[in-house]
């Protein structure tokens, strides 16, 4: 068990890692047991996602998973404490990525790329004081827009990062401009840090290309088996170039006789990196301690 009287940081992702909201099947049971696990005192859940605060709290409702301790946001540029039905934001985080942006704020970069016919600004709600993002087209020329607003920014002194995926629920493109510390992995250690968790004493899962980073990273880290066959082999190759291939498990199921889907990954790999944790989750374990 990590040093530490046993404590334990839970960070995961939400979509398709503890929320089942893609094609592979969920195993009935992982999010009761989920649940029965972030009741424990010992362990201090924090999800890590790209949603802002009203879609997260949304999806804590809609799928039932439990409430977190913290919370990574909006692609890693907010950082929010809970306290019941208060979610406070951590300055400090805000301090921390603020000089990337030099001064500037985000109407000022927004007046920057106003001139950019293929950017279309997102709703306020999907903004914030250090995340300034558009939709774009799924099908246009992504490196020579990428490159000409990477130019205007470092014209201007900012250090960010441009980071663009597809919702293909939604078929757009979204592009998020971002303080360049801003992203999940600088918020998982900075997290850490704050919270005096120490490497073994964290376990990070994930599912998805923007996991990549913090699963290759050398903390320990969950791939859940629902994942796509070539990002896992992205993520193995990438862990073994850096080093750190036995600070990557690949969830594969049968772990309490769950299938290693969603929730049921995630559980399967904190036992696998902090055994002790696997008498906070098999009930049958549970009862012979009593």
């Amino acid at each position: 068990m990590a040093q530490g009287r046993g404590r334990v940081l839970l960070c995961s992702d939400l979509d398709r890692t503890l929320l089942p909201n893609g094609a592979a099947p969920e195993s009935p049971r992982a999010r009761d047991v989920l649940a029965q696990l972030a009741a424990r005192e010992e362990l201090t859940l924090a999800y890590v996602t790209g949603r802002h605060l009203a879609l997260l709290r949304q999806a804590i409702d809609e799928y039932h998973i439990p409430v977190p301790r913290f919370a990574i946001g909006d692609v890693g540029s907010t950082i929010y404490s809970v306290d019941g039905e208060r979610w406070l934001p951590w300055p400090e985080w805000s301090q921390c990525i603020a000089p990337d942006w030099n001064g500037l704020s985000r109407g000022q970069l927004e007046v920057l790329f106003q001139d950019l016919a293929v950017l279309r600004l997102q709703p306020p709600e999907r903004q914030n004081t250090f995340k300034l993002s558009y939709y774009t087209p799924v099908q246009f020329s992504r490196g020579a827009l990428l490159g000409c607003m990477e130019a205007r920014l470092e014209a201007h002194g900012v250090r960010a990062s441009l980071v663009w995926s597809v919702d293909e629920a939604a078929g757009v493109g979204l592009l998020d401009v971002l303080p360049a510390s801003a992203n999940k992995l600088h918020a998982v250690r900075f997290l850490m840090q704050a919270l005096g968790f120490a490497a073994e004493q964290t376990v990070f899962a994930g599912d998805s290309g923007n996991d990549l980073a913090v699963l290759t990273s050398g903390l320990q880290a969950v791939l859940v088996a629902n994942a796509a066959p070539e990002l896992r082999d992205e993520a193995l190759r990438l862990a073994a170039a850096r080093g750190v291939g036995d600070r990557l498990y690949m969830a594969r199921g049968g772990f309490l006789g769950m299938n290693g889907n969603y929730a049921a990954g995630v559980l399967e790999g904190l036992a696998h990196f902090v055994p002790g944790t696997r008498a906070w989750m098999d009930p049958s374990t549970s009862r012979r301690c009593r």
